[in-house]
């Protein structure tokens, strides 16, 4: 999906924002005939970016927060919603797709393509920049 992820205006934080969006993923993987799985931070192993555990009650969902970009951290939380429903191709494409429209709907993703920021290298003294060609 491309785009640019932002915070909704109500939540500031990253931590506000991933409890935001586990309430907005949970509410649409049940609206939409599946398992919400329950989302926790940090995951309990130790250097993990995501894991699944799966109980008797249901999936936990347990994604890396902290010092990762939040739209890693939201593909993270709808591919867990994925695979705690072990759901599999041409199905799988459709829920994806539902879970990140909702996420775009709540403002989490902005999907606006702005021109993309003008990337440079000055050197130490600032005489001289390198531009990369286009």
């Amino acid at each position: 999906m491309a785009g640019r992820c932002r915070a909704p205006s109500l939540a500031p934080s990253p931590t506000l924002q991933f409890a935001a969006a586990a309430r907005a993923l949970a509410a649409e993987a049940r609206r939409l005939g599946h398992d919400a799985p329950a989302f926790r931070s940090p995951p309990r192993v130790l250097g993990a970016q995501r894991t699944i555990r799966l109980t008797p009650s249901g999936a936990v969902v347990s994604v890396a927060v902290r010092g990762r970009p939040f739209a890693a951290v939201l593909a993270d939380m709808v591919e867990g919603v994925v695979r705690a429903n072990a759901l599999t191709s041409p199905g799988s494409d459709g829920v994806r797709s539902a879970l990140w429209a909702v996420l775009v709907e709540r403002g989490f993703v902005d999907t606006e393509l702005g021109p993309a920021p003008e990337a440079s290298v000055a050197s130490p003294d600032g005489a001289f920049r390198y531009r990369p060609v286009a």
